[in-house]
């Protein structure tokens, strides 16, 4: 399965994304930042995302988009500008019929680290050592990219381990994936 992660920003977006292995084990595919100008026109930073998440997109033919689910944020603009842009990536996956889960922050942190608190650091340096890469993922948008396309491997909830759509529509990766789940849920008989 491949999963491509974002993590919903209008001046930094992170996309990563991450290959399933065996034995629980994730391989990085990609990984980088989608970026809009503070300067531009909010439909012309909403267009500058949007076009880089369908790039994405469409170079690494996603079995899922995980996207963060944000709650809350002192300040609202921020989290205006998050909600569009994790609208577009969301929009994006619909038109290529890719389904979308969304994952909160304590939810992925909590995935990677073992810890729903953990900061920045922590979750860059567990993404580094999951993937076996030879520096700390930056910036922290791609790093938390990652995190959230791994969190997706570990922890399928959405549209994997409930379909929010007909079976039929799910590629074959996809019916497998959520068949192993399925069955790996089940008791076993010993």
């Amino acid at each position: 399965m491949r999963v491509l992660g974002v993590d919903p920003g209008l001046t930094r977006c992170g996309l990563g994304v991450v290959d399933a292995l065996p034995a629980r084990r994730a391989a990085m595919v990609a990984v980088g930042v989608a970026r809009s100008s503070t300067t531009d026109d909010l439909d012309q930073r909403l267009l500058a995302i949007s076009e880089e998440i369908e790039t994405w997109l469409d170079r690494h033919a996603p079995d899922v988009v995980a996207v963060e689910r944000y709650f809350a944020a002192n300040d609202v603009s921020t989290v205006i500008g998050t909600a569009q842009v994790a609208g577009i990536a969301m929009l994006a996956a619909a038109r290529r019929r890719i389904p979308v889960a969304l994952h909160t922050p304590s939810e992925i942190k909590a995935a990677v680290t073992g810890s729903g608190r953990a900061d920045k650091v922590q979750v860059q340096r567990m993404v580094a050592q999951i993937l076996g890469l030879a520096e700390l993922p930056k910036p922290a948008d791609a790093a938390d990219a990652l995190a959230l396309a791994i969190c997706h491997l570990w922890r399928p909830a959405g549209a994997l381990s409930s379909p929010q759509r007909p079976l039929q529509s799910m590629t074959a990766a996809q019916r497998a994936w959520a068949a192993a789940e399925h069955a790996a849920r089940r008791p076993t008989r010993g």
